[in-house]
């Protein structure tokens, strides 16, 4: 088992973090993991991304060209990584700002209405976990336990008290992620 994983979007939509949570998450359960960030100098509205790789075997190199999933949070990210994803694999995407989809056919392609969840919720830093949530709802490829306690270690411990409102958001993402095509 081995996903490659890319996560895309604008600075302060926690990509980084969320390709974070997902590594602890694996290593929690002792598989291999690679987590290589990639951003532009600005912190916040500049365009990041993360590739993550979760497997059971050694992983050779955290440089790729093709992606099992990708996760895109804005238009950019999606005109970028959606011609990347492997025939058969996984386009997550959050609608929020996309006007364009890819119009692969050989894909399965979601979305999650995180912006919507997390303002309902109150706090728009939700919104990666809600995706996350989406993404282990299609993938279980780690324990539910697991992303918990990953999240212990990615985030700092004077935010430790907002994990109760990590782990409903985790939920409610995996509630919202919806089919929008199967690969055909």
């Amino acid at each position: 088992m081995t996903y490659e994983i890319v996560i895309a979007g604008f600075g302060g939509q926690g990509v980084l973090s969320m390709g974070k949570t997902i590594a602890y998450s694996g290593m929690m359960e002792d598989k291999e993991v690679s987590w290589m960030p990639s951003y532009g100098p600005e912190q916040r509205g500049g365009t990041s991304n993360v590739t993550v790789i979760v497997s059971d075997e050694k992983v050779s190199s955290p440089v790729l060209n093709s992606y099992d999933i990708a996760i895109t949070l804005n238009q950019p990210s999606l005109d970028k990584f959606a011609p990347r994803v492997k025939k058969n694999g996984i386009l997550i995407y959050e609608p929020n700002g996309i006007h364009t989809i890819t119009d692969r056919k050989d894909i399965n392609i979601y979305e999650v209405d995180a912006t919507e969840i997390a303002n309902a919720m109150g706090n728009d830093k939700l919104f990666n976990m809600i995706i996350l949530g989406g993404l282990l709802k299609l993938v279980p490829f780690v324990k539910y336990e697991s992303v918990i306690t990953g999240l212990k270690k990615s985030l700092p411990e004077r935010h430790h008290k907002l994990i109760p409102l990590n782990e409903e958001a985790i939920k409610r993402g995996m509630e919202a992620i919806k089919l929008i095509h199967a690969a055909e």
